[in-house]
């Protein structure tokens, strides 16, 4: 009996069907020979005969034989039943086997399968009567005679897997055979339905798209005859074409615009596409692609806009001038990308704008506080719905400039979660080893903002991410003395609220002890934001008075402030004016100044516990553990009542979050004093973090802690010796209200706070 191995085809019993001569001997090695019998086995797999393996094989055949030769040697073969199929050994292509009969439940009538074969025959019929069958189709159905038939010739075109296909030789039941053959059937019927619809619909599609091609053909001749009647009457395409040509773009940046440009054409003005491929064009042909010329830096005009535009910020308007003199020496952007740093109102923003005008050059300020996600800066991919530009290239374009003074507002905002972070992509605007090749996702084309003066800003440096961090230099605004607050409102905020209320200067006139009472009764903060609130409020105030005929003119001293402003006085924590035994005095540094903290300690009977209240963070949290270790080892001779004492340390105002590596030695000062009962000094505060050694280690913001202090009525205050050099920075005003005194070890302080 010859082999024959077959794959995803369906031999079915009672079909006769031809191989040709050459096809026999590729699957058996030999010529048909009429008589011959056959056997059939399925592949699970294709593979070549003198590779296969008896787990290739499935275990159910069909045994047929030669019916005839034709005359080309076509081989006319008919299958007779299914058989099951055992192989046992395979040897250089030639496969041993045994088989047994496999009956079929004949469970469907004769005449039934005939009616179903004859619909689906008939669905047939009326789908291939189409011309582009032809007669092949009629012949290829002459042949059915039965559903097996139709199943077996079709069997390569069905759209089910291997699998299924001798799924069906394998049933036994003829009805669910009978089943399984038709839905087969069916479905390639309706694929091929779905085909044909395509392909016309395809076809239509292309005839209305060459009709709209001559068309547009036509109407572009015609334009242009119209154009050289009409200069002024300029196509979409026309104008982006010679502004593109006008533009001086970069090779990449021209590529991408023409071929964005030759898709316009072939749209319609009316589609969507049309006008996301016009938004396109419109931006990159806005941007300026040239090289700027730069005026020459006049260091001495720079310093009398600085100084004119701001008070004070002697070391800030220093680092400044030296960017700017770098910059004339080398003729380019170049040095640190500078990250001012302050609490806010402290003018980091507006000396952006100082530092452009001082350069002639155009101001831009992106704010990217709450900024999320990479596309805000790097821009979106076109393939998105609503795709545009990131903040950096859009503030490129509005400002018209590629080299202007760009203000990265709030980088210290910036926002990450587990997928998305927008410091990443500002790595790259930021590098000048990158960004003169910056590539915007919208563009997808090269800009150079190498030309751009990038200056950053923040409240803070601790939510800045560290690489970024390490491209920048810190420029640090302390806040304000009280002094220059006053000369800045003064000089800026009050003619600025005067101004903005439509008053004159004859109309009203604050006094310098009015504007000290505001900034002493009315704003806690380190800049003057609030004290620019308060002057408008007065103002506003003014105005109203003298719009209603009131008086003609107001002079404004510090004992009218309670009638022009109906914000409620500032609190401020003032220095104790009795001494506590666990009560001493600290200084913190917010992100909106300096602030004066009381840390309180108790110890009550227990078993060593420690408590911690007042809405701490896992810093000071951490600190209170150190200082409470430290004192038990420094005071060996009390080490016993801390073990029998619970020690509970409290920092008021549990409302406020409060945290930083500042109030260790504060609180080893506060515990030691609740531990041996002596009394802290009212007039001395202190910060400094604390290491398990006793070590007084530096901490920063030490200008604006120092301000608290000035302000709280503080007289001496405790600052690290690692300090020392930071005293140099803070105003004289400052030092010389205070008796500062340098300690490195927490002995020390305790020394200096706590009473013999």
């Amino acid at each position: 009996m010859t082999v024959i191995p077959i794959y995803n085809v369906i031999v079915l019993p009672g079909v006769t069907f031809y191989f040709q001569k050459d096809f026999f001997r590729e699957l058996t090695g030999k010529t048909p020979v009429e008589g011959e019998e056959l056997l059939f086995l399925h592949l699970k797999s294709e593979k070549k005969r003198e590779e296969l393996t008896v787990d290739d094989i499935y275990p159910i055949g069909v045994h047929g034989f030669v019916e005839g030769i034709g005359d080309e040697g076509e081989a006319g073969i008919h299958a007779l039943d299914r058989v099951n199929v055992q192989i046992t050994q395979i040897r250089d292509g030639e496969i041993l086997f045994e088989t047994t009969d496999r009956p079929e439940i004949d469970d469907i009538s004769g005449k039934e399968m005939e009616e179903r074969f004859e619909t689906l025959k008939r669905s047939y019929v009326s789908f291939l009567a189409e011309p582009q069958w032809g007669p092949v189709a009629q012949h290829l159905m002459g042949q059915w005679n039965a559903l097996s038939d139709m199943i077996s010739m079709i069997s390569l075109r069905l759209p089910i897997p291997n699998e299924e296909k001798y799924a069906i030789l394998a049933e036994d039941s003829l009805r669910r055979r009978t089943d399984m053959m038709e839905k087969a059937a069916y479905e390639l019927l309706e694929q091929a339905k779905v085909s044909t619809e395509a392909e016309k619909k395809v076809s239509a599609e292309n005839e209305k798209r060459y009709r709209e091609d001559a068309i547009r053909r036509q109407i572009d001749l015609l334009q242009g005859a119209l154009n050289d009647l009409h200069p002024e009457a300029e196509t979409d395409t026309a104008r982006f074409e010679r502004l593109i040509a006008e533009s001086g773009m970069n090779e990449d940046a021209r590529k991408e615009a023409d071929r964005v440009l030759s898709r316009l054409k072939l749209e319609h003005s009316g589609s969507s596409e049309y006008g996301l491929l016009y938004d396109y064009l419109e931006f990159v042909t806005g941007l300026n692609w040239k090289e700027e010329p730069q005026e020459d830096i006049d260091l001495v005009k720079a310093q009398e806009i600085l100084d004119r535009d701001h008070y004070g910020l002697k070391q800030v308007k220093e680092r400044v001038l030296e960017q700017l003199a770098v910059m004339a020496l080398r003729g380019t952007v170049t040095g640190s990308i500078l990250l001012f740093v302050g609490p806010p109102g402290t003018g980091k923003t507006s000396i952006g704008a100082g530092i452009a005008e001082a350069l002639g050059r155009k101001y831009v300020r992106v704010s990217l506080g709450g900024v999320h996600d990479e596309a805000e800066i790097r821009g979106h991919r076109r393939t998105y719905i609503g795709a545009m530009p990131g903040r950096v290239m859009n503030s490129i374009r509005k400002c018209g400039s590629s080299a202007p003074v760009m203000v990265l507002d709030e980088v210290d905002k910036l926002t990450r979660d587990l997928t998305r972070d927008p410091s990443s992509a500002l790595l790259e605007v930021l590098d000048p080893e990158q960004n003169n090749t910056f590539t915007d996702h919208y563009m997808n084309a090269p800009y150079d903002l190498s030309k751009t003066l990038f200056i950053c800003t923040a409240n803070t440096m601790d939510t800045i991410p560290q690489p970024l961090l390490d491209r920048m230099e810190v420029v640090r605004f302390d806040g304000y003395t009280q002094t220059e607050k006053r000369e800045i409102g003064r000089r800026h905020l009050l003619p600025a609220a005067m101004k903005a209320a439509g008053l004159k200067k004859s109309q009203l006139r604050v006094t310098d002890d009015a504007i000290d009472g505001i900034i002493e009764g009315y704003t806690a903060e380190s800049g003057v934001r609030g004290l620019r609130r308060c002057l408008d409020e007065v103002c506003r105030s003014a105005a109203v008075r003298i719009v209603r005929g009131e008086c003609k003119s107001l002079t404004i001293s510090r004992k009218r402030l309670k009638d022009m402003l109906e914000e409620r006085p500032a609190r401020h924590d003032k220095a104790l004016t009795k001494a506590v035994p666990g009560v001493v005095t600290g200084l913190a540094w917010t992100a909106a100044g300096g602030e004066i903290l009381f840390v309180e300690a108790v110890f009550t009977a227990g078993s060593g516990k420690l408590t911690l209240t007042g809405k701490l963070g896992d810093v000071m949290k951490e600190s209170a553990a150190i200082a409470a270790t430290y004192v038990k080892a420094c005071m060996p001779e009390l080490a016993e009542k801390m073990e029998k004492s619970d020690l509970h340390i409290h920092v008021p105002e549990g409302a406020v979050p409060k945290d930083g590596p500042s109030a260790g030695v504060t609180m080893a000062c506060a515990i030691a004093s609740a531990l041996t009962g002596r009394l802290p000094r009212t007039d001395t505060a202190m910060t400094g973090e604390l290491s398990l050694r006793g070590r007084v280690l530096p901490i920063g913001g030490l200008t604006e802690k120092l301000m608290a202090a000035v302000r709280a009525g503080i007289k001496r205050v405790l600052i690290p010796e690692e300090n020392s050099t930071d005293l140099e920075k803070v105003p004289e005003e400052i030092r010389s209200r205070l008796e500062i005194i340098l300690v490195e070890t927490a002995g020390q302080a305790m020394q200096e706070v706590l009473e013999a």
